[in-house]
């Protein structure tokens, strides 16, 4: 039987350079070797796996080189560097806190710290998981740390640096390791395959390297566990099934059903992956992470972030450019929601399928709603050039009147506009210029017609106004009032109460007159329980006109209680029936000439109080001078 050495020894790093993914730790500790600034005690903290243990016996090996290169790097050859390999250094100890925790290890510790190494400069002290020491551990040791001989140092290394003592923390120098990335493992298992006489996908190598989750150590076990069950090739096939993992293609299919809305196909999915014992929200873990990827690859700046191999970011991108920004961020919205509340769903199988119901249709809605806003824009575009020029001085509340009226009465010309997408990925997905007077439906960009593929002969096409009469008719002015939604679980459920609301407000507005303001001021003030809320409504002065509601006040103190007063700007907004109506609440001083504003006292000492009382009851004075009282 072979003697078979698992890689992450094989192949642990003996230099600086070899330390992977910990750049800022090696630089540092080989420009405090080149200046011979070595303190006396280090402590390096970080997750598990990710070097520290290693960049310890690195720096110890080359502090006691006889013979260390330019590159401050141990030479490997002589006696200290060799009796090291051998485990049988009595200069270089390694200690593990987990097992020697209690006082009387750290007092065997101490002990050894006063014998001078007997070959080298240094004795070094490696104390592995330092955090396991107990307090009176921590304690006994807190002296020798400060202060040790001039030949020790101590190396100590902790995945929990928040359990140190702050006086332990005090007395060292601290490096921070960070998780290494998939882009820095992806390499290194390159080279060990070449060392190995082996190959593999490098979708491959990528989904271990995910799966490492940022351990250098984990990746190398995973890579081992896998190589050792199939031959000279690491298949993406072979990485998927041996670490039971949900394969690219269904996250690719199912997205590809929810752009042709294909809802029984989604659900088949879902079925299909937990046949094959995945759970739901494993599922959804993963479309969320597939769509976040495609969200990466929508915007230019990030397309770097994605990390995935060449063909797999083609395919990506050729899926990124099917869906608008605003649907994938829809989508994530919808599965964020989706997974908060699965862990207290009782179905969690219907929860998931709900959320995914959503994701189908959310494009529809979104679609409609962009479509009827940029009509809106268009139209307010051409009815303005036609109308007569609007003078620079025109104020803010004018023009939100222009608009509401050109809503009103739109042209037919306009009703031919087509809205133009945002995206610029979105734009190739368009209909070529001889065909500008199809219909809308031929222009959504999530029809099959569209796609150009996966149609079958017998299906219908989909229209993208496909929705009830009344929703589409509420996402209309909704659109017209706003920029255009991203869609989330709770919009479906409050959907048709916000349509209600919308057309209740938006029907034939009421003409803004001071008599119906005053009247419904009046009518609030009288209903208000408090009294000084009441003087200041009834004594304000009102001011109306066909575009705001103007409230004068005397005092900044009125102004700050009116404005308070949402319920009544709500009142005045919902009797006009206009959304957009300006309310400012202005001082005026000279309209309320009569005005006198309230003192405010100002505090008593306890003295003045004191004087006050007795001049109120004299009583108080005998009282005080029978008991012989001093006043405080």
């Amino acid at each position: 039987m072979s003697n078979f050495v698992v890689s992450a020894r094989k192949y642990r790093p003996k230099t600086f350079d070899e330390v992977v993914g910990q750049q800022h730790v090696s630089d540092t500790l080989k420009k405090a070797l080149q200046s011979s600034k070595i303190a006396h005690a280090y402590l390096f903290c970080g997750p598990r796996g990710v070097g520290k243990t290693t960049c310890a016996r690195i720096l110890a090996k080359v502090v006691n080189c006889e013979n260390p290169t330019d590159k401050h790097t141990p030479c490997g050859v002589c006696s200290s560097c060799q009796s090291f390999e051998d485990n049988g250094s009595f200069n270089i100890l390694e200690l593990d806190a987990a097992s020697n925790n209690s006082v009387e290890n750290i007092r065997s510790l101490i002990d050894q710290v006063r014998i001078q190494p007997q070959s080298g400069k240094y004795k070094i002290f490696i104390i592995d998981e330092v955090h396991m020491l107990s307090q009176s551990a921590f304690n006994a040791f807190l002296k020798t740390l400060e202060e040790p001989p001039p030949y020790v140092i101590f190396i100590m290394a902790t995945t929990e640096k928040h359990k140190i003592l702050p006086t332990i923390l005090s007395r060292c120098q601290i490096y921070d390791f960070k998780r290494i990335q998939p882009s820095d493992i992806v390499p290194q298992l390159q080279y060990i395959l070449e060392k190995e006489n082996k190959t593999a996908d490098f979708e491959a190598l990528h989904i271990i390297g995910q799966k490492a989750d940022g351990a250098m150590r984990d990746a190398l076990s995973i890579f081992d566990r896998i190589a050792s069950s199939t031959g000279s090739h690491i298949s993406y096939k072979d990485v998927v099934e041996n670490l039971n993992i949900l394969d690219y293609d269904y996250f690719f299919r199912v997205t590809d059903n929810l752009i042709l809305e294909r809802l029984g196909d989604v659900l088949l999915d879902v079925d299909d992956v937990m046949h094959k014992g995945f759970e739901a929200d494993q599922f959804m873990h993963g479309l969320t992470e597939h769509f976040r990827n495609l969200l990466m690859l929508s915007i230019p700046e990030t397309i770097t972030l994605l990390d995935v191999g060449e063909t797999l970011k083609s395919r990506y991108l050729e899926q990124a450019n099917l869906l608008r920004r605003a649907t994938l961020m829809s989508f994530l919205n919808i599965a964020n929601e989706c997974d908060i509340h699965h862990p207290m769903a009782r179905n969690k199988r219907l929860h998931v399928e709900v959320a995914l119901s959503k994701m189908t249709y959310a494009s529809r809605l979104i679609q409609s709603s962009d479509t009827s806003l940029e009509e809106k824009k268009t139209k307010l575009a051409n009815d303005s050039s036609n109308s007569r020029a609007i003078e620079s001085s025109s104020s803010k509340s004018e023009l939100t009147t222009e608009s509401r009226k050109i809503d009103k009465a739109p042209s037919k010309d306009n009703k031919k506009t087509q809205s133009q997408p945002e995206s610029a990925d979105y734009e190739s997905l368009q209909q070529p210029e001889a065909n500008k007077e199809k219909s809308a439906v031929d222009e959504n960009p999530l029809s099959e017609s569209s796609l150009g593929q996966g149609m079958e002969g017998n299906e219908e096409p989909k229209s993208q106004l496909d929705i009830s009469k009344s929703p589409k008719k509420a996402l209309n002015k909704i659109a017209a009032m706003g920029d255009m939604p991203i869609l989330s679980s709770n919009m479906f459920d409050s959907l048709e109460a916000k349509i209600r609301k919308e057309e209740k407000l938006n029907e034939a507005s009421v003409p803004i007159n001071k008599e119906t303001v005053s009247e419904v001021v009046q009518e609030y003030a009288d209903q208000h329980d408090s009294n000084s809320i009441q003087q200041i409504l009834k004594m304000m002065d009102v001011e109306a006109d066909e575009d705001a509601i103007t409230f004068y006040v005397p005092s900044v103190i009125a102004k700050e209680s009116v404005s308070q007063q949402s319920i009544l700007m709500d009142l005045l907004r919902e009797k006009f029936s206009r959304r957009d109506i300006a309310i400012p609440v202005v001082i005026d001083k000279d309209r309320f000439p009569d005005y006198v504003a309230p003192v405010i006292q100002a505090k008593l000492t306890d003295r003045e109080k004191y004087i006050q009382m007795i001049e109120k009851n004299p009583n108080l004075s005998s009282l005080q001078e029978k008991f012989n009282l001093e006043p405080s």
